[in-house]
């Protein structure tokens, strides 16, 4: 039988030719390799020139077809580590990403800010796998959370995330509309709303569009048709001194500011990613 690191090589090179970059190309080939066999980044480099089993073959083949055809790294192992935590993750729910995690936190920030609530009501808006509510509750034992979502796929998706890691008592998960139904006397709502243009929808890497779910994605031509309706909304739902703590997209900023000023907050700032991108607007 050839060896492991072979049948990856050969792995990596079809992975360029159907339009990876060879880096990610090189990454992902390991990445499917070391699923199928169980291995750790350790173990793959002490044994990647041992011979391949008969059964390796075939299982790697069928994981990189999937890849070579643009599906996510994270949609063919079924989970992504977020905040340091793994979650689990499927075509109804987006893939948690690292500029996400700046929404965690702002939200850590000011609920450490003193004359914060102890006990704080936060609201995630649009929870998607859950990861901002159970990152949230993990790291704020005594706070009441509640995560709403209009998909009932991806609330499934999030109550197993919960149960997973352990909070799933701790969250009550709402089956509604994104801007409809917030609770009364939030503390805090943090979103990941759908923000993307449509006219960028061609621009968009394949791996994107064409496989996550567009609901979460796209927000009418300009990408605001849903933080619209819901800055408002928001307002209304939140206590006097209460924040929201909402991710965007790249130019938005200066839209949105006028979005959530037009709504009722009175302080309004963004934080950058580490690209230095407006990412994180802060509406108080």
């Amino acid at each position: 039988m050839p060896a492991l690191l072979s049948l990856v090589t050969e792995g990596a090179a079809r992975l360029e030719r159907a339009g990876l970059s060879p880096d990610d190309s090189a990454r992902d080939a390991v990445v499917l390799a070391r699923a199928v066999l169980g291995w750790d980044q350790a173990r793959w480099l002490a044994h990647r020139h041992d011979s391949a089993s008969a059964e390796f073959a075939p299982a790697f083949l069928n994981l990189l077809a999937r890849r070579a055809a643009h599906e996510p790294i994270a949609y063919i192992l079924g989970e992504r580590e977020f905040f340091g935590r793994p979650f689990l993750v499927s075509r109804d729910v987006l893939i948690p990403r690292p500029e996400t995690e700046l929404v965690i936190d702002q939200a850590l920030a000011w609920l450490s800010t003193a004359g914060r609530p102890a006990a704080p009501t936060i609201v995630d808006v649009g929870t998607g796998s859950g990861c901002l509510a159970i990152i949230l509750a993990l790291e704020c034992p005594g706070a009441r959370i509640v995560a709403t979502d209009i998909s009932p796929a991806a609330l499934e998706v999030a109550r197993t995330n919960a149960a997973r890691h352990g909070v799933a008592a701790r969250v009550d998960w709402r089956h509604t509309a994104l801007a409809g139904d917030l609770t009364a006397g939030a503390d805090l709502i943090v979103a990941n709303p759908p923000y993307v243009a449509e006219r960028d929808r061609g621009s968009l890497a394949a791996d994107v569009r064409d496989y996550e779910p567009a609901a979460a994605l796209f927000a009418g031509p300009d990408g605001l048709d849903v933080i619209r309706p819901f800055a408002p909304a928001a307002w209304r739902a939140l206590r006097a001194g209460g924040a929201l703590i909402m991710e965007i997209g790249a130019r938005q900023w200066p839209a949105v500011e006028d979005i959530l000023r037009r709504a009722g907050f009175q302080h309004v700032a963004v934080r950058a990613d580490l690209a230095g991108i407006p990412r994180v607007v802060v509406g108080r």
